[in-house]
């Protein structure tokens, strides 16, 4: 079951960051003030919709019998956790601290970006699998 869980919860991380990302949060995600905040929740608050809705299809469709408590705090977590990726400060911070600034200057840090982000969607499967 972890890995059903886990390809439909990267599915969903794959839907949230691409295609209903409006450019707007792409944009403003990590800004400071009120119009950076709003982004960054309304794109986590995707990723939880769309990671919900799909462990929901899942639940019916395969036949699940996940716990909503587990469920609920799964998404949250994936939320959460999106939401700081995206401030974009983590990433840089750990780009210094791993001695990678050459390759933060050339594009690596959206790569260091998305393998949090599914670390994290992979602690998520792992719970919900337990």
């Amino acid at each position: 079951m972890f890995g059903e869980i886990a390809f439909l919860l990267y599915l969903g991380h794959l839907l949230a960051d691409y295609p209903f990302q409006t450019d707007h949060q792409a944009a403003h995600k990590a800004g400071c003030g009120r119009q950076g905040w709003t982004a960054n929740a309304s794109h986590a608050a995707t990723h939880v919709l769309i990671c919900g809705l799909l462990l929901a299809a899942g639940s019916v469709g395969l036949g699940w019998h996940l716990p909503l408590l587990p469920v609920a705090a799964a998404v949250a977590w994936i939320g959460i956790s999106h939401g700081f990726i995206d401030r974009r400060w983590p990433v840089a911070a750990w780009m210094r601290l791993a001695r990678q600034q050459g390759w933060a200057a050339h594009g690596g840090a959206a790569h260091v970006d998305q393998t949090a982000h599914v670390l994290a969607l992979t602690l998520a499967a792992f719970f919900l699998a337990a």
